[in-house]
């Protein structure tokens, strides 16, 4: 079982990365603006829940898809139940000493794990832990990948209510690794509500999407109890 957030690609992801390569501009003023916004945004949340829907892409195409619904509450409380493939399974990090809770579903749920966050059981070809999943250190991320970790252009654009950064920068979790990102900020709540990441030739590779977000509802502590 891979919980690690992935990314939701489009087809015409593939093209609008290998085209910013050629025709989008310099990081400006668009771009720093959405990066405050987050930033203050992010400030003000103290706990979020979210659907999550997750696309791994293989080579030919093909893809396997995760649905969960994910609990976050500050500093790091992270709470996956997972809706599919293995609906009932819940996810909860961290237990008290640091490590990733896993309760099965059906009869399995009477024998619970405790397993590291990278435990090869919990992460995939992302190298993404569960501990780096929540929205802050995504924005963080973005941040980041509009200054030191660019690798190429990048531009902000206004598409359907949200503003869509194209950039082109060093892969989040893989060293060594070059990546295409789409990130798709909600104009709203200025968060993130959408990602999308290719090869720099253009294939699709990750992708998740954010669906349902509320912010400060008063998530109860009780829900990432472990024991």
């Amino acid at each position: 079982m891979q919980p690690h957030i992935r990314y939701l690609a489009k087809l015409s992801a593939p093209l609008l990365c290998l085209a910013a390569s050629y025709v989008l501009g310099e990081a400006g003023p668009d771009t720093r603006v959405i990066v405050r916004n987050m930033q203050a945004a992010w400030a003000r949340a103290v706990d979020y829940r979210v659907k999550v829907e997750v696309r791994t892409y293989k080579a030919d195409g093909s893809f396997a898809t995760q649905k969960f619904l994910y609990t976050f509450k500050k500093p790091d409380r992270i709470r996956l139940d997972l809706e599919w493939p293995h609906p009932g399974m819940v996810l909860i990090f961290p237990d008290k000493e640091g490590k990733v809770f896993v309760e099965p579903s059906g009869i399995g749920r009477f024998f619970h794990l405790h397993l590291r966050p990278d435990s090869s059981l919990l992460i995939g070809s992302s190298a993404q832990r569960i501990d780096q999943t929540d929205l802050g250190l995504l924005v963080r991320h973005i941040s980041y990948d509009l200054t030191d970790g660019r690798r190429g252009p990048a531009e902000a654009v206004d598409e359907d209510g949200s503003s869509v950064i194209h950039v082109r920068a060093a892969d989040h979790f893989r060293p060594d690794t070059v990546t295409c990102y789409r990130f798709f900020i909600d104009r709203t709540t200025w968060l993130p509500v959408r990602v999308e990441e290719s090869t720099p030739e253009g294939r699709p590779e990750r992708s998740v999407a954010f669906d349902g977000l509320t912010i400060n509802t008063g998530v109860p502590d009780s829900l990432f109890r472990t024991e």
